[in-house]
């Protein structure tokens, strides 16, 4: 009976620690993703082409390729992500930005953290 309840003890205590360390992860940097700033991007000082721009911060990391033609943004593909938000959430954020042409745009409701993640690849991608 000793030997059962060390073992259940050691099991309990196993998952507590996965589950303390799967909050860490998820939580980790939701603050400073949420005070990111954002600068607006001035499309006439840039040439025509493809920019790529990556932003990298904690489980938000995100690679893209904006096309620019005569000074519109024309087209933005994602090259690579680790974020778990779905490809609608994705396809609002570079709607918007296409829309607006800048990447001052409202965020996605509930996907503020990823958005940003976006927002500031693309401008990294236009302030090369």
């Amino acid at each position: 009976m000793k030997k059962a309840m060390i073992i259940i003890l050691s099991i309990l205590g196993v998952l507590l620690l996965m589950g303390a360390g799967g909050i860490f992860y998820i939580t980790n940097g939701l603050q400073a993703g949420e005070n990111l700033a954002i600068t607006p991007v001035d499309l006439t000082e840039i040439e025509d082409g493809t920019y790529t721009g990556v932003y990298q911060a904690g489980r938000w990391a995100n690679e893209v390729a904006v096309s620019v033609a005569d000074h519109q943004i024309t087209n933005i593909d994602v090259v690579k992500t680790v974020t778990i938000e779905s490809p609608e959430m994705t396809s609002t954020i570079i709607n918007r930005v296409i829309e607006k042409q800048n990447t001052t745009v409202d965020t996605v409701s509930g996907a503020t953290v990823t958005s940003k993640a976006y927002l500031k690849a693309i401008e990294n991608a236009l302030s090369q």
